[in-house]
């Protein structure tokens, strides 16, 4: 049996080698090519339609991992496992297809959407797992990091596919802190000034920090 070490996966080296007919794909981005802002933060949070095919043989499921290298640490957004043999292919805003893990941003199950802090491209790798017989997963569909289901799946991996997309936040976009990405100076805010939908909206009364009586009609 193959047995990688666990360090190993959760520093993100030394997986097990790609199969050359296993691969990964998507019909809205190239490998290597930007993501549309449509699956963003900055979008409509939509996940990436992807499309796979070449699995080994033996091959009794399937389980994606979207991650980051981030210089603070890795970072996942998109944890899916028990994903069945007969499935090589996921929509857009996929629903009803194997079970959500948590993810790194917001710690609450599901797809949390690329919305860095800062400017600057960013590199996200979409991972999929052919598995040889289902990942044992002994926690809540929630508590399912990045880490335990690459220990889950340690023993289990036939092959794996990556398809790896860029993306740069557009200047005054909010960031999931607040801040704003930086524009040229003596420019305040961009052309997305008004946030990405992950804040609430301006009151129109509310002045300075403090809240003014309305207007007399």
């Amino acid at each position: 049996a193959r047995n990688w070490p666990l360090a190993a996966f959760a520093a993100g080296k030394n997986e097990p080698k790609q199969a050359s007919s296993f691969v990964l794909h998507s019909p809205e981005v190239t490998n290597g090519g930007t993501l549309p802002m449509d699956y963003t933060g900055d979008g409509t949070s939509s996940t990436l339609p992807l499309e796979w095919g070449g699995a080994p043989a033996g091959t009794k499921g399937y389980a994606l991992i979207m991650h980051h290298n981030a210089p603070d640490g890795i970072k996942w957004y998109w944890i899916l496992y028990n994903i069945p043999a007969d499935v090589q292919s996921l929509p857009k805003n996929v629903k009803g297809v194997g079970t959500l893990g948590g993810n790194s941003v917001n710690n609450r199950g599901g797809y949390a959407p690329p919305h860095s802090k800062g400017p600057g491209a960013k590199t996200y790798i979409y991972t999929v797992y052919a598995l040889s017989a289902p990942p044992e997963i002994n926690v809540p569909a929630l508590k399912v990091n990045r880490e335990v289901l690459l220990a889950a799946m340690k023993d289990k991996i036939l092959a794996s596919a990556e398809l790896s997309v860029v993306y740069s936040r557009p200047e005054g976009a909010t960031s999931q802190g607040g801040e704003r990405n930086a524009g040229p100076p003596g420019r305040r805010g961009g052309p997305n000034d008004s946030g990405s939908g992950d804040r609430p909206p301006r009151d129109p009364n509310r002045q300075g920090g403090e809240r003014r009586p309305p207007t007399a009609q």
